[in-house]
């Protein structure tokens, strides 16, 4: 034993003792460290961005939408409202099963395939996480106890209050105001990256009309809010908030009772109104009929109603106003004789002999006038009251088709009016450069004849009518026509296109005398309308041919379909001695101007003038059209 001490190093052993507690306390040294990096690296470096992400985990982004603008009318009637809606609604994070839920929900209330559609796509559409995706709007108070009675089945449902948009006249200004209506897949992948921040959770937006024209404006600017939740999603407290913006009003020069007194004179024919404030240009009448309900679309509208309207052959869907283009017929023989007077192709005096028909040299074609025996002896002033289509043939030949087209361009004819809503067709009025860019030909004085006329190639909108006529009343001074009157608290000011000023007042003259006598005289087209008259008004009757009658025959409206027959114009001003209101009115298959369009004139130009409104009568709306295909 002694022997085996004897051979022991203690000083050995020491070292390495000693040199492994030195390692130890190196390692352990080492990992303090390290732990006191991590610590200092959590704490101190990056302790912003870890408290962030700490943050999201309990705080919760919300957008908070703000309330869209309210559309009125020129006395303050609402024509867009937003109310109160009850909305069932899922946060697909706090449901088990999303298809278990949507069939339990389906059993408790009445819940569309098509409302089922329109959530799936609101689902891929960008929302923020947690988010809740309506699936089923306007519930009624059965359907709302029923989910409050299951509420225990049915985690991630709840039922909210959310504001939806509401016409409360919704057949009367259905192509004007227009309608929001769910934003779809194409939209929303044309947003830019603002616009989807914007949008995200909202399910709406404008469509068509004004809702569609001033969409930012209606819209407002998007609020937030930071919510404290806790592990069931539950809000606990608000930490901060950012208000949204409310949309501005919109209110219109729009008369909600000269609408109504429109659509009543209509009478449920196919056609157009339009009135304009000759002094502004501001639109007091925009009536396109038939029409239809767009509270259907605002939440989505169903396969069978949306089906309904575009199957229709009255097209109640298309807005007559602004995107129908009619020959404008006779309507333009009042702007097409100043053209002449001011060109001094013709004078105030010049006269021809109408057979009843004008026949071009060494041309076998007759160019027949609308009265087969012929005026007789006419000069323009006759000529305009009796509508003499001979006398035009005559005049516009003399004047030319370069001097017509430049003229009728003074008149807003073949362009855009900028009016305040989308979709606005320009209309035709044809020149030489026209017909050999799209159809590679050469003009004709055959072309030319039937332009004076308002016949052939020459389209005009009601709209552009209306906007003529309030130039010739205003006597060459052409306003852009607008919707809006104020835009919120801001005036909008009237905006004057363009003046004429080197036509003399004596040509005016002279135009404005025979409208007048086209109401007034007692061999006037629409002496109908000025009889009992309380006022002196200006007009010109028109009768556009739809189809093409063959050289020698006679127009026979009981051998052709009902819609194969004429349109039926009348455009006017009132009062004659300060034009304050000019009217355009286009009644589809009417055939004559003076007995189917100049009465609906007449009715505004009273309701305006006069106070003498009409309302719709009890069951006699749009809405027997739309819902039974019905044309009268």
């Amino acid at each position: 034993m002694r022997e085996l001490e004897h051979f022991k190093d203690h000083h050995r052993e020491a070292n390495i003792f000693t040199a492994r507690v030195i390692i130890t306390f190196l390692i352990v040294l080492c990992m303090l460290g390290i732990l006191i990096t991590r610590y200092y690296s959590l704490q101190v470096v990056n302790h912003e961005n870890y408290a962030t992400q700490s943050d999201k985990n309990r705080v919760l982004v919300q957008t908070i939408h703000p309330k869209r603008g309210l559309i009125l009318d020129t006395n303050g009637q609402l024509l867009a409202d937003n109310r109160p809606s009850y909305t069932v609604s899922l946060t697909p994070e706090n449901v088990s099963d999303l298809e278990i839920t949507i069939e339990l929900i389906r059993e408790l209330i009445d819940v569309s395939d098509d409302d089922v559609a329109t959530f799936r796509k609101a689902l891929k559409s960008g929302r923020r996480p947690y988010q809740a995706v309506p699936l089923r709007y306007r519930l009624n108070e059965t359907e709302i106890a029923r989910i409050a009675v299951n509420e225990y089945r049915l985690p991630g449902v709840e039922v909210e209050a959310q504001l939806v948009r509401s016409y409360p006249q919704p057949f009367l200004f259905a192509h004007t105001v227009g309608y929001v209506g769910k934003i779809n897949d194409r939209e929303w992948q044309k947003f830019t990256e603002e616009e989807q921040e914007r949008y995200k959770g909202l399910q709406t937006i404008g469509k068509i009309g004004l809702e569609k024209y001033y969409e930012d404006e209606l819209f407002g600017e998007t609020g937030f809010q930071h919510v404290e939740i806790n592990a069931r999603m539950r809000v606990l407290r608000t930490l901060e908030r950012e208000p949204p913006v409310p949309g501005k009003d919109l209110h219109l020069h729009i008369d909600q009772r000269l609408q109504e007194t429109a659509l009543e004179a209509m009478n449920g024919r196919r056609g157009a109104v339009v009135a304009i404030d000759v002094k502004t240009g501001g639109i007091l009448t925009m009536l396109s009929t038939p029409t239809y309900d767009t509270n259907l679309f605002v939440t989505g509208i169903s396969h069978r109603d949306y089906n309904a309207l575009t199957g229709s052959l009255d097209l109640p869907l298309f807005d007559r106003t602004i995107q129908g283009s009619y020959p404008p017929a006779s309507t333009i023989k009042p702007a097409l004789g100043l053209a002449g007077l001011d060109s001094k192709s013709i004078s105030i005096e010049h006269r021809i002999f109408d057979p009843g028909y004008y026949k071009l040299e060494n041309d076998e074609r007759l160019y027949r006038d609308w009265k087969r025996t012929g005026h007789g002896w006419v000069n323009l002033h006759k000529a305009i009251v009796q509508s003499s289509d001979t006398f035009f043939y005559d005049m516009a030949y003399r004047t030319g088709i370069d001097n017509l087209h430049e003229y009728g361009k003074l008149f807003g004819l073949g362009d855009y009016t900028d009016i305040d809503i989308p979709n606005e067709r320009k209309g035709l009025w044809p020149s030489r450069q026209w017909k050999q860019n799209t159809r590679g030909l050469p003009w004709f004085p055959g072309d030319t004849l039937n332009v004076g006329i308002g016949q052939g190639d020459a389209l005009a909108t009601p709209l552009q009518l209306a906007v003529m006529t309030s130039t010739l009343a205003n006597r060459g001074v052409r306003h852009q026509p607008h919707l809006v009157k104020m835009l919120g608290d801001q005036p909008i000011e009237p905006n004057v296109v363009s003046i004429t000023t080197n036509i003399s007042d004596r040509h005016w003259d002279a135009i404005h005398k025979a409208m007048y006598d086209v109401v007034h005289a007692a061999n006037g087209t629409g002496r109908r309308i000025g009889q009992n008259i309380a006022y002196k008004m200006a007009g010109k009757t028109g009768t556009a041919q739809v189809v093409g009658i063959k050289q020698g025959e006679k127009y026979d409206s009981e051998a052709l379909k009902e819609r194969h027959r004429d349109h039926a114009l009348f455009v006017g001003f009132a009062p004659f001695d300060d034009p304050q209101i000019a009217v355009a009115v286009i009644v589809e298959n009417g055939e004559a101007g003076s007995s189917a369009a100049a009465p609906v004139a007449r009715k505004l130009f009273d309701a305006h003038l006069l106070g003498e409104y009409t309302s719709l009568a009890p069951g006699k709306s749009a809405r027997a059209i739309v819902d039974n295909g019905v044309h009268r």
